[in-house]
């Protein structure tokens, strides 16, 4: 289990690197390569706890290294599969939000981030049900929308549609286009920071969410200071 691990780390830090994908495959075989890129995809989207995994990066590395010599990656079954993962990852991260309900916001615990909660939350109210298929394309915010999802109480079906729609489009997109820019020599020669890239990217939604609550908060109290000014 240690090597395993191990190998991982290393697949999941250097997702780029031919080599690492080998060593990897070659240690667990082709069905539990698959089974493991299944797993990570649905934990990040599916465990709350888990928004640390890759998702936009490691689902444009598969599409990329598929087109390799010596990793014979079957793309259209991996999408399948995983398009499979982020459907059944969302809808156990809504369950377990709704069950749970609004008491998580009044609760401390190590395992639950609030902040990426909160904005979470800021997300859903800004975009409403569009937001389950817009969180997939952002870091941090698409582990946690379903989860808000579920604690807004959103109508199930409605829910149901816009994950599988979301998911469908989240990993042909991501994948695709690490299928079709994943040859080019330039992104070959500096994936690391094509991925780096393409991170910074999913970040940025998150960012301008944060500087329009900001923005709203300190206007609401600017209002505040007025309205209880004497005199004003």
């Amino acid at each position: 289990m240690s090597e395993f691990s191990s190998k991982l780390f290393d697949l999941l830090t250097h997702l780029g690197n031919d080599e690492k994908w080998t060593a990897f495959l070659a240690m667990v075989g082709m069905p539990w390569l698959y089974g493991t890129l299944f797993l990570i995809i649905f934990a990040e989207t599916g465990l709350v706890i888990m928004p640390f995994l890759p998702g936009d990066s490691l689902l444009f590395a598969i599409g990329a290294i598929s087109t390799r010599d010596g990793i014979q990656i079957h793309l259209p079954m991996v999408m399948g599969l995983l398009i499979l993962a982020a459907l059944l990852g969302d809808n156990l991260n809504y369950w377990i939000g709704r069950r749970v309900g609004p008491a998580v916001f009044k609760s401390d615990t190590k395992w639950l981030n609030k902040k990426h909660l909160n904005r979470a939350h800021e997300f859903y109210e800004t975009h409403g049900p569009k937001m389950v298929v817009l969180a997939r394309f952002v870091v941090i915010i698409r582990t946690f929308a379903p989860f808000v999802a579920g604690i807004a109480k959103m109508n199930y079906p409605k829910f149901l549609f816009y994950s599988l729609l979301g998911a469908v489009i989240w990993v042909t997109v991501c994948c695709g286009a690490g299928y079709f820019l994943g040859s080019i020599p330039f992104v070959k020669r500096h994936f690391e920071l094509v991925l780096l890239f393409i991170i910074s990217l999913t970040v940025i939604p998150v960012t301008m969410e944060v500087i329009k609550a900001r923005r709203r908060s300190k206007l609401q109290a600017k209002l505040a200071d007025i309205v209880l000014t004497p005199g004003s």
